[in-house]
């Protein structure tokens, strides 16, 4: 009988346990505006867009979802880039697989270090044009604010 209780009480502290690792886990959402003023150097494209992605840290991946409309040509190229504050350049860090025709999305596992580079608001996205190599519309990723509940 000892026995038994002993089993029962391992068994319910290691539920605790897994419940507490599973609570501390959580989906972090981040959004960005993409535009020709955020591209460094600025240019003036029509072309908008926007990227909605979001972080499992359990997981790590990074699910996202890229929309543009407007740009003066077919995307040739669109990336992840970081660490780099708004208005500064750094590497491309994840390129977006083709097709590039709007809506772009996919999902990459992150290393430890770049998901502290996401959540601290260095990384950008941007989408490339034959007319802009360097970037024709930018955008740089920040946290979503949490959507409220709804009350009945």
């Amino acid at each position: 009988m000892r026995t038994a209780r002993t089993a029962l009480g391992a068994l319910a502290f290691a539920a605790l346990l897994a419940a507490g690792t599973t609570a501390l886990a959580e989906t972090v959402a981040y959004k960005a505006v993409l535009d020709g003023k955020h591209e460094v150097p600025p240019n003036d494209t029509k072309g908008t867009g926007s990227v909605h992605a979001k972080y499992d840290t359990a997981t790590m991946k990074l699910s996202y979802s890229v929309k543009y409309s407007g740009l003066s040509g077919a995307a040739t190229a669109a990336h992840f880039h970081g660490p780099a504050k708004p208005g500064d350049n750094a590497g491309p860090i994840i390129t977006l697989a083709a097709p590039l025709a709007s809506p772009i999305k996919g999902e990459e596992t992150l290393t430890k270090e770049q998901a502290d580079e996401l959540a601290n608001g260095l990384w950008y996205l941007n989408v490339h044009t034959a007319a802009h190599p360097p970037g024709e519309i930018r955008g740089q990723l920040v946290k979503a604010a949490a959507k409220a509940a709804k009350k009945k």
